[in-house]
C-alpha cells in the first residue's frame, strides 16, 4: 500500500444492485476511473445485527435510510460472500488491490483465505477493540476511520494494533453522516491525526462532489476512500452519496493534480530558473556618462533584463565615479565604476 502518491480507494459497498455482473463492471470502471484499489465490504445481517424490530434497531436519525431497521437494511445492502472471490479475480486482473472491512471475526477467517492484502476498520467499528485486535494479529495493513470516535477511541485502536505488533496503521478523518456538510469535514485534523498519534493519515469522505479530497491531499493525507457506483440510476443504500465514473475519474485527475502542484521543498537553481532571471531586475546605465562621472539616482537606475549588477549594489555605489566613458542602456558592472 505504501506508494509516492495518495492511495486512492474506491468503495463497493452497497452499490452492487443485488448483481454480480454489475459489481464486476463496477471494479473495472473503478480501474478505468484511476483508482488504486476497490474495497468492499464482508458482513451479513446476522454478523453485523439482530432480526429484532423494536426501536433500538430502527433507524431514526435524520438519514436516507429513516424508517428501516438494521437487519433489513443490510440484508439488502450486503455483498454476498460467493461473490468476493470473482470480484478479487476481477481485480487482479484489472491491476486493482481489493481488500475489504471485516465486521466480525469469520469475516476475517473468510477474507484471509482470499489472501486480502489490506484490512479496513470501517468507522462505527472503532469501538469494538477485541474485533480490530483479531484483524490486526493477521499482520496485513490497518485503515481505520474515525467517524464516530472520540480520541480515546482512536488512541484504543491504534494500541489494539499494537499490542499485536502490528504498528502498520492509517488512521481517516471521517465525518459519519450521508451525505456529510462541508462544515462539519474539519479536514485540518488530517496533519494533526498524523502528529498527535504518530500515524499515517487520510480521509474517508462522505461529502458531496471532489473538493474534500484536494484539500485533503493538501494537508497530507495518504489516502482517500470514496464511495464508487457504476450509475446512479442502480440505487441502493449509498448511491445519493457516492461518485459515478466520470465523477470519479474527475477527483483523481484533481488529486494527482494536487500532488502535482505540492510537490516538494525546492531551492534548486534549475536551467529553467537560470534562464528566467534574465528578466529579473538589475542596475543599467540610463544616461550616457564620462569617465569621472558621479554615479546618481538620474544615471543608474534597477530595471528589468538581470544582465547587469545586482540591486543590493545599489546604495553602496551612489555617490562613486563611473572610469569609463558608458552609454545608456549598457548594464552597470564594477569594472567600470570605481572600487568600492
Amino acid at each position: 500500500m505504501v506508494k509516492d502518491t495518495c492511495f486512492i480507494i474506491a468503495e463497493l459497498s452497497a452499490n452492487h444492485g443485488g448483481s454480480l455482473d454489475i459489481a464486476k463492471e463496477t471494479v473495472r470502471a473503478a480501474k478505468r476511473a484511476g483508482a488504486d484499489a476497490i474495497k468492499l465490504q464482508t458482513y451479513t445481517a446476522d454478523t453485523i445485527t439482530l432480526d429484532v424490530k423494536t426501536d433500538y434497531f430502527k433507524i431514526s436519525q435524520g438519514t436516507a435510510w429513516d424508517g428501516q431497521y438494521l437487519y433489513d437494511l443490510y440484508k439488502n445492502a450486503s455483498l454476498p460472500w460467493e461473490w468476493h472471490k470473482p470480484l478479487y479475480d476481477v481485480a487482479k486482473e484489472v491491476g486493482l488491490v481489493c481488500f475489504s472491512s471485516p465486521f466480525d471475526n469469520t469475516a476475517v477467517d473468510f477474507l484471509e483465505e482470499l489472501n486480502t492484502p489490506i484490512y479496513k476498520v470501517a468507522s462505527f467499528e472503532i469501538t469494538d477493540i477485541p474485533l480490530i485486535q483479531y484483524i490486526a494479529s493477521k499482520q496485513k495493513p490497518m485503515i481505520i476511520s474515525t467517524g464516530i470516535a472520540t480520541v480515546e477511541d482512536i488512541e484504543l485502536a491504534i494500541g489494539a494494533c499494537k499490542a499485536v505488533g502490528n504498528n502498520n496503521i492509517t488512521i481517516l478523518k471521517c465525518t459519519s453522516a450521508y451525505p456529510a456538510a462541508p462544515e462539519d469535514a474539519n479536514l485540518l485534523t488530517i496533519p494533526d491525526i498524523s502528529k498527535r498519534f504518530g500515524v499515517r493519515s487520510g480521509l474517508s469522505d462522505h461529502t458531496m462532489g471532489i473538493e474534500a479530497p484536494m484539500v485533503a491531499v493538501a494537508l497530507g493525507a495518504t489516502v482517500i476512500e470514496k464511495h464508487f457506483i457504476l450509475d446512479k440510476k442502480i440505487g441502493g443504500a449509498d448511491a445519493h452519496f457516492s461518485l459515478d465514473e466520470n465523477e470519479f475519474k474527475q477527483m483523481v485527475d484533481a488529486v494527482r493534480l494536487t500532488e502535482s502542484l505540492i510537490g516538494k521543498v525546492d531551492y534548486d537553481m534549475t536551467p529553467k530558473k537560470i534562464r528566467s532571471r534574465e528578466f529579473s531586475r538589475s542596475l543599467f546605465v540610463t544616461q550616457d556618462v564620462k569617465k569621472g562621472d558621479v554615479i546618481t539616482q538620474e544615471n543608474i537606475r534597477s530595471v528589468r533584463p538581470g544582465y547587469g549588477l545586482h540591486p543590493k549594489y545599489y546604495n553602496e555605489i551612489l555617490g562613486k565615479k563611473f572610469i569609463a566613458d558608458t552609454e545608456r542602456g549598457e548594464p552597470l558592472s564594477l569594472n567600470i565604476i570605481e572600487s568600492l
